[in-house]
C-alpha cells in the first residue's frame, strides 16, 4: 500500500501548534522526506544530525541488546517529532529509530531546532510536553511487557499505531510485529490467530486490517488508555494550551 503524500508541515500536530508568528522561520528550515518500511532513521549512539516531523509515517524506538535482540519502548506519528533528546540537550540516543509504516516526515537539521528552541518559549513548552507524552509512553511500555500478556500487548500496540495513521490497515509482519513487542514469532501468530477468530482483526501476508477498535480496547489492557488519557491531558498540539494564549468560553486549559 503506497502511502498518501503529506504536502504541508501542519498535518504534524507539533508544527501545527506552532504559533503563527514562528512559522515562516521554522518552516523553511523544513524538508520533506520519505520514510520506508524499515528504514534505520538513526542507529544508537550515534550522532543525530536531523530531527523528523512524521505526517503519515510511524516511527518505532528500539533498545537493541548486544545479541542483537531487541523490543519497542515507544512510536511516534503524526503527533510528535523522532530526536527528543535534542530538545532535552543531547544529541545522540541509546535507542535504535526504525520506520514501523512508511510515509512521509519533515526533516530539519538539529542545529536549526536548537536556534529555535533558545528563541522560541512556545515551541520549547510545546516540545518538552510532547517529550512528557513520550516517557509515559516509555514507562508504561516497560510495565507492559512485564505484566500483561501477548495478547494484551498486541492490542495495545495495534492501538497506538492506529492513533498515529489514517485508516485501520497496517502493514506488518508478524515477525516484525514480534520484534517489536520483543517476544517470539510464535506468541503473536498465536495472539493474532486469537484476534481473528473473535473477528476484531483480519490478519493477511504482511498486513493487519482492525475491523472491530472498540472490541480491541476492550481486550487491551489499561496501559493504552493511560498514554491517551496524558497525552490529552497535556494537549500540546493546542495553541490554547499555551501560556498566555487566549482561550474561547468555555474551553478549558490545564
Amino acid at each position: 500500500m503506497t502511502p498518501k503524500k503529506a504536502t504541508y508541515p501542519e498535518q504534524n500536530y507539533l508544527l501545527a501548534a506552532i504559533p503563527e508568528s514562528s512559522k515562516p522561520q521554522i518552516f523553511k528550515s523544513l524538508k520533506l522526506v520519505e520514510l520506508n518500511l524499515g528504514d534505520v532513521v538513526y542507529e544508537s549512539d550515534q550522532p543525530i544530525e536531523f530531527v523528523y516531523f512524521p505526517t503519515n509515517a510511524i516511527v518505532s524506538l528500539l533498545y537493541v541488546m548486544l545479541n542483537g535482540a531487541s523490543a519497542e519502548i515507544s512510536v511516534i506519528g503524526h503527533e510528535g517529532l523522532v530526536g527528543v533528546s535534542v530538545v532535552l540537550g543531547g544529541s545522540s540516543t541509546p535507542n535504535r529509530a526504525v520506520v514501523q509504516s512508511a510515509g512521509y516526515a519533515f526533516r530539519m537539521p538539529i542545529e536549526n531546532l536548537e536556534k529555535e528552541l533558545s528563541i522560541s518559549p512556545d515551541l520549547r513548552i510545546l516540545t518538552l510536553r510532547y517529550t512528557q507524552t513520550l516517557i509515559t509512553q516509555m514507562s508504561q511500555t516497560a510495565v507492559c511487557n512485564r505484566h500483561h500478556s501477548i495478547d494484551q500487548q498486541l492490542c495495545r500496540w495495534l492501538l497506538l499505531s492506529l492513533d498515529r495513521i489514517e485508516g485501520s490497515q497496517l502493514d506488518m509482519t508478524q515477525e516484525l510485529v514480534a520484534n517489536m513487542l520483543g517476544v517470539r514469532r510464535e506468541g503473536v501468530t498465536e495472539a493474532a490467530s486469537k484476534l481473528q477468530k473473535l473477528g476484531v482483526i483480519e490478519y493477511r501476508r504482511g498486513h493487519i486490517t482492525v475491523l472491530d477498535r472498540k472490541a480491541v480496547e476492550e481486550l487491551s489492557c489499561e496501559c493504552y488508555t493511560v498514554v491517551k488519557r496524558e497525552t490529552e491531558r497535556l494537549e500540546y498540539w493546542k495553541k490554547s494550551a499555551l501560556p498566555g494564549a487566549k482561550v474561547s468560553a468555555g474551553e478549558k486549559v490545564e
